[in-house]
């Protein structure tokens, strides 16, 4: 941690640092607006892999239009939050992006009985229901003050599992889409571990875009191989612009553009699970930026503004139906510590190109062009890394402690086990208390098998229930369950 500059009491007040720009700094329009498009460049692959993903749960997986207007709105969402929250948030130069902790919910939602057999226009409208209720709790959470309080039940064990299950629950979306051509999967896979890992510190390119330029150079690829007859129509990678051509240049997002939000109990529920990962990852991230940037440490009062903040960008969201929700970007403080620019201007630049290029449709259309082998690769790529990012807040925790083992152990297998036996067992609570009691309940109970379903077929909210429950019934001292170093840490 950098050294901490003192006020004139002797308190700690902001990082010293060696910024080109500070957080207060106003660079130049033009050398700001090149620094703003490299924030958007940063934050890219993680957006574009999102609308993506959602692409078969909400069955558009082959509507070039809808998937294209998808992605569109959630740079144009993007950029409304980053403005937001640059302004009136928490004022760190820190983007606002969709959050992968969402997807597990929006996968358990899709599945849900009453959804199984529906349109993506009403398998929309629930998911963003379940996205506006939860936006309203946690403004609540924020503005109110709460998320100090609630912090001191959750620690690195119960993070941990949070976190890491977000990319383990997502394995099915990796292999079986890079393996439809193992060749440019392949390729894919190989190009980003080039670009982050082996050529990072060559050029500062490598370093900032080793996804984009992974896919970029995948999918040139499979766009020569096509071009030239090799890959011919049907083939897992063939790649054709007729898709990009025929999308037009302009549609502006707007609010309720898939209909009327529906407000289902199991799907807001089983949606809080993906708000508190998120939150807890988000207030990790303000210190971070923080301490980029030259700003003062946040205080209670930063941290209640920036998670409600968050709540009204994911409210923003869920009204304009991204399908998704908004969080901080880590990448984007990454890339704070690469370039020592820690100007707040220069991210509200990047905002502003953000929505401009969400209302560009043909730049949403063109990335419906990527051949699923490439999406599978670099979901390989991903979710792994999102794993490891939760695993590395073992770093504080005794992991010689039987104590810890059992509950990490019992939090992670039964976040992937539970789920998998709700899959293909779903809880019927009326029939079984027939059963039992002789009663005659039948299916008046079908409100709280999909709450249930919906909660225990989420891994992410099996683990983080039994890890925060059992970390804080199960006695401890602080420093072996983590939260010495990770209090001084943060």
């Amino acid at each position: 941690m950098p050294d901490l500059a003192k006020t004139a009491d002797g308190e700690p007040d902001a990082p010293s640092h060696d910024l080109i720009y500070g957080i207060d700094d106003e660079p130049p329009v033009a050398e700001g607006l090149a620094l703003g498009l490299q924030h958007y460049l940063t934050m890219f692959g993680s957006t574009v892999a999102i609308p993506l993903i959602l692409s078969e749960p909400l069955g558009i997986k082959g509507d070039a239009e809808k998937l294209g207007w998808l992605i569109g709105t959630m740079f144009f969402v993007s950029g409304i939050t980053t403005l937001l929250q640059t302004t009136l948030g928490n004022r760190l130069p820190i983007v606002q992006g969709g959050t992968f902790s969402f997807l597990t919910p929006v996968f358990a939602i899709c599945g849900m009985a009453s959804l199984k057999s529906a349109g993506f226009e009403v398998r929309m409208q629930t998911i963003q229901g379940a996205i506006i209720a939860g936006a309203v709790f946690e403004i609540f959470i924020g503005y109110s003050g709460l998320v100090g309080r609630l912090r001191r039940f959750i620690g690195p064990i119960t993070i941990a599992p949070t976190i890491a299950l977000i990319g383990l629950s997502l394995f099915p979306f990796g292999a079986p889409g890079a393996g439809k051509h193992w060749g440019i999967g392949g390729l894919t896979i190989l190009l980003i571990i080039l670009f982050s890992q082996v050529l990072r510190r060559k050029h500062r390119a490598f370093e900032l875009f080793p996804v984009l330029l992974g896919i970029i150079g995948a999918w040139g690829v499979a766009a020569l191989l096509s071009v030239t007859g090799v890959f011919e129509p049907g083939h897992p990678a063939y790649t054709s612009l007729e898709k990009f051509h025929d999308a037009p240049w302009i549609r502006v997002p707007y609010p309720l553009q898939w209909g009327m939000p529906q407000f289902e109990v199991a799907a807001i529920i089983g949606m809080l699970a993906g708000y508190a990962a998120s939150m807890v990852e988000s207030i990790g991230d303000y210190y971070a930026c923080a301490r980029m940037s030259g700003a003062p440490i946040p205080d209670g009062k930063t941290i209640n503004k920036g998670i409600g903040m968050e709540g009204v960008g994911c409210l923003i969201a869920g009204i304009f139906g991204t399908g998704n929700g908004t969080t901080s970007y880590s990448e984007n403080i990454g890339a704070i510590g690469l370039t020592r620019v820690g100007s707040r201007r220069v991210v509200q630049y990047g905002a502003v190109l953000m929505i401009l290029l969400g209302a560009v449709a043909k730049f949403g259309a063109l990335f419906t062009t990527i051949p699923e082998p490439i999406v599978g690769g670099m979901y390989c790529a991903l979710f792994g890394v999102i794993a490891a990012v939760g695993l590395s807040n073992l770093q504080f925790v005794d992991l010689n402690s039987p104590r810890n083992l059992f509950i990490l152990g019992f939090a992670f297998f039964m976040g992937l086990s539970l789920p998998a036996y709700i899959s293909a067992t779903p809880v019927a609570l009326g029939p079984l208390l027939d059963g039992w009691f002789g009663l005659s309940i039948g299916d008046s109970l079908q409100w709280l098998d999909n709450i249930v379903n919906t909660l225990a077929g989420t891994s992410m909210a099996v683990g983080a229930l039994i890890a925060v429950v059992l970390d804080n019934v199960i006695p401890g001292t602080d420093a072996e369950r983590g939260l010495t170093e990770w209090q001084k840490a943060g």
